[in-house]
Formats: structure tokens, C-alpha cells, sequence
């Protein structure tokens, strides 16, 4: 994952479809290398990897300035609106063992959009394929990256009043991950500000596991 002045960070992001996955990916990256635009069917169709540039003097690890990079695998929204769970189930399971054999992922971002209620059983169909490809301590490297936030902002709600609110279903999974969750706002002029800002986020969700990945065979 690191040497001696550079980290690279392996992410995963899974979600419905229309959730705002490859966008998120996009930020995350600070590029454009994921498709992404709005339309009534799933748009992703294979697992795609996309590295950022290197981010200088990100943070200070014993002393040292850190150069960090991203490494981020997207993946089909799931359930998908032209391919099968047990193809997504493969082509991921396939795509995290090619992408991820050496260092390992370092975190499964579950993508949820903020506008809308998470509750049913569509909802938990990613949460499954998540717990199904990372195994037993699949709560140890999962994290829920909320896109559309900007919708919460728009009705007077502060970021603890939406999660007061929010269903049972959802505090419980907010629970058993140890609430490590983050806020994604679109906002074009803070863009730089807000991508630092939940990298940094990931990265202590990360160094909560000592910076370990977890390998797949």
C-alpha cells in the first residue's frame, strides 16, 4: 500500500442503479474516467479500474509528507436492468481478485443516494453481494458514501437531522459498520475542497484496519 512517502488506496464502490456510483467514482478520482449520465436503465456494464494522479503532500505519516494515489474499481449497478446478479456477482468477484491480488481492497464503498428512503428489499440487494465478496469481515471494510446531499441542504436538514430521521433499516446498517459514513455534495466551486475533504474521511476509515487490505483469490 506504501513506501516510504507514497500510499495507494484501493476502493470499490457498489450500489443500485442510478445511484450516483460512477459520478461518485469521477470525484473521487478528480477525472472523468468512469461514464456517467442520467437514463432509465443501468449504464455501467463491466467492472472498470481508474487511477487518480498522485496528490502531493496529502497528509503526514512519522514525520513524512505522503503522496497519496486513488485506485478505484466501478462496478454494475446491482440489480441491473440488462445483466443478471449471478453475471454482476462474477464479473466483480472476478474483476477485486485481477485489480486488487496484491495490496488487497482497503474499502467497499456501499453508494446511497440521500434523496432517496432506504428501506425494502431492492435496497439490500448490494449490501448482500457486498457481505458475499468480502466474507465475514466484510463490516470492517465497508463505508456508505451518500451522492445528491446537496438534496438534504436544499430542505433545511443538517447532515444529523437527515440521519435521526432516517428508517431503522439504515441506522442498523449505519450501526453495524461502525458509522463510517460520508457527504457527497455537488458543488461545482468546491469541488477541490469537498474531494480533499472525503479522502481524508476515507483514509482514517482506512488506518481503523492498520492501513490493510483484504486479498481475494
Amino acid at each position: 500500500m506504501t513506501d516510504s512517502n507514497k500510499m495507494i488506496i484501493n476502493l470499490a464502490l457498489f450500489g443500485r442503479t442510478q445511484s450516483g456510483k460512477s459520478s461518485a467514482g469521477n470525484i473521487l478520482l478528480g477525472s472523468t474516467d468512469f461514464h456517467s449520465r442520467f437514463a432509465p436503465c443501468s449504464v455501467t456494464t463491466d467492472c472498470s479500474l481508474g487511477r487518480s494522479c498522485h496528490l502531493h503532500s496529502f497528509m503526514r505519516r512519522g514525520g513524512q509528507e505522503i503522496t497519496l494515489q486513488v485506485q478505484v474499481l466501478d462496478t454494475p449497478g446491482y440489480p441491473h436492468s440488462k445483466l443478471s446478479m449471478s453475471h454482476v456477482k462474477q464479473e466483480v468477484k472476478k474483476a477485486l481478485a485481477h485489480h486488487f491480488e496484491q495490496e488487497g481492497l482497503h474499502l467497499a464503498l456501499l453508494i446511497l443516494r440521500a434523496d432517496v428512503p432506504f428501506y425494502g428489499q431492492e435496497e439490500s440487494y448490494p449490501i448482500q453481494l457486498i457481505q458475499e465478496l468480502l466474507g465475514d469481515t466484510w463490516k470492517n471494510y465497508t463505508a456508505i458514501l451518500f451522492t445528491h446531499a446537496e438534496k438534504i441542504e436544499d430542505a433545511g436538514f443538517s447532515e444529523n437531522e437527515y440521519l435521526h430521521d432516517a428508517s431503522d433499516t439504515l441506522l442498523t446498517l449505519l450501526s453495524s459498520i461502525k458509522q463510517r459514513y460520508v457527504f457527497l455534495y455537488k458543488k461545482e466551486n468546491l469541488f477541490n475542497e469537498q474531494r480533499r475533504k472525503i479522502l481524508e474521511r476515507i483514509v482514517e476509515f482506512i488506518k481503523e484496519n492498520h492501513y490493510q487490505g483484504l486479498t481475494f483469490k
